[in-house]
């Protein structure tokens, strides 16, 4: 399988491959896919599994992931989903290494570049893809809190604005291919304002942590080329009850299942037949 290329790397990057003893190798997906990640740094948490999970992708498609970290969310939609082609673009390189390895490590098709969204390299760019899915960082550079590593911080803050990073993935797309992003609740202006620019047939799903507790995050889908009405759908919940009340996670039937199994999250059921019109 193809190894990682890598366009450019700045000074703040990291840059130095993960010395074997840096790493853990951690089941996700009930162990359907193992993935290695960095002891002190950027690990997978729920977000990257949810947005694979709900990614409506068929064997033989092609997705590309913007940011895409370590490849946990690219490893786990290519579990799911044997025989498409998998993308990767991550600015830093430690990273990219990372994720080229977890598809390799998997046994997925794929490929990871290191480059900045700015400046995508001609493989990427020369290519349109059936899926586009981000988890870009949550935090606004000058809202972000120091977290314990520099290669972190970079996973949690960015300059780039939400706009171009929805820019980027409404270029790359197919005519009536799909964009889907996990984001902070409280970017969803920012967020949807883009995607309204570039995208249509927008889809909301906004997830609640418990039931009677406003959403933190959110998953905004939509299509290129396409004319729908907007869609709110009713919120995806993470936790039973009120309240944390024993110890375990407390995750629902349909998170664990997520969570612990290759199965499929698709957004809630609706016609589709006006998104099909262009």
């Amino acid at each position: 399988m193809p190894d990682v290329f890598c366009a450019s790397t700045e000074s703040s990057l990291r840059t130095e491959p993960f010395a074997p003893d840096d790493l853990t190798r951690d089941d996700f997906l009930g162990g359907a896919a193992r993935l290695w990640q960095p002891k002190d740094g950027y690990r997978a948490g729920v977000d990257p599994v949810l947005l694979a999970a709900s990614i409506p992708a068929t064997p033989g498609q092609t997705v590309l992931e913007l940011g895409c970290g370590g490849g946990a969310a690219l490893a786990c939609l290519g579990t799911r989903v044997p025989g498409i082609t998998c993308t990767g673009v991550e600015m830093q390189p430690a990273y990219a290494d990372l994720a080229q390895r977890n598809l390799n490590d998997n046994g997925l098709t794929g490929t990871v570049h290191c480059a900045d969204l700015s400046a995508l390299p001609a493989a990427v760019k020369s290519e349109r893809f059936d899926h586009v899915i981000a988890n870009p960082p949550y935090f606004e550079d000058f809202r972000a809190v120091a977290p314990r590593s520099q290669d972190r911080a970079v996973s949690r803050s960015g300059a780039l604005p939400l706009s171009k990073w929805v820019s980027v993935a409404s270029k790359r797309l197919k005519p009536g291919g799909v964009a889907t992003f996990i984001q902070r609740a409280d970017r969803l202006p920012e967020l949807m304002s883009a995607f309204f620019a570039t995208l249509g047939a927008l889809e909301l799903w906004p997830i609640h942590p418990r039931t009677h507790r406003p959403a933190r995050l959110v998953l905004l889908r939509g299509r290129k080329n396409r004319r729908a009405a907007f869609v709110s759908h009713p919120p995806l919940v993470l936790h039973r009850g009120e309240i944390h009340e024993t110890d375990g996670d407390s995750y629902t039937e349909t998170i664990t299942t997520v969570l612990r199994s290759p199965k499929s999250l698709p957004f809630p059921a609706q016609s589709h037949a006006q998104s099909r019109s262009s």
